[in-house]
């Protein structure tokens, strides 16, 4: 089974995602091309996707959307698992709550009726470089802290979910 792990990406953090899901799935004997979506000329030649994007303003980056809604009819064929990277891990308080809400409207945001398996929201990494001025003051408001929060062993367990219903196909 040949997989694209394709992925858009701001700062690094949804492709080192991408990278290690790829990683996960070529381990269990899965074929798996991990590139971001603005570089995949025919997505033809894929059994099944794994698509991801850093998540700004609670949707998806363009490149993202955009290789979405060209390759609509395709992806309506073939298994489709969808991962989002954001922040939530950073979020304190009654912000942390906010974010399991975040899931369902991301997805609903995405271009046409996308059938997909499952969808994720992961935490990324947030570091103050990433924010412009306004940014930093709003997030310090809202009690966030920057930092690394990709929880390795939860993106581990879904990718061998993922493995398995491929397994299945």
């Amino acid at each position: 089974m040949n997989v694209l792990v394709g992925y858009a990406t701001a700062h690094g953090s949804t492709r080192e995602i991408a990278e290690h899901i790829g990683a996960r799935l070529a381990e269990a004997g899965i074929a798996a091309d991990v590139r971001p979506v603005h570089e995949v000329d025919s997505p033809d030649g894929y059994e099944a996707f794994v698509l991801g994007s850093a998540v700004h303003g609670q949707a998806w980056l363009p490149a993202a959307k955009d290789f979405v809604r060209l390759n609509s009819t395709l992806l309506c064929f073939r298994p489709v698992w969808l991962f989002s990277v954001g922040m939530p891990g950073a979020l304190r308080g009654p912000w942390k709550k906010l974010a399991r809400k975040e899931e369902p409207l991301i997805a609903q945001g995405l271009p046409g009726q996308l059938p997909y398996r499952s969808h994720r929201l992961l935490s990324g990494v947030i570091t103050r470089e990433q924010l412009p001025l306004t940014g930093r003051i709003l997030f310090r408001l809202m009690g966030c802290r920057y930092g690394d929060f990709r929880d390795w062993a939860a993106i581990d367990a879904w990718t061998d979910r993922i493995t398995a219903d491929l397994c299945r196909i």
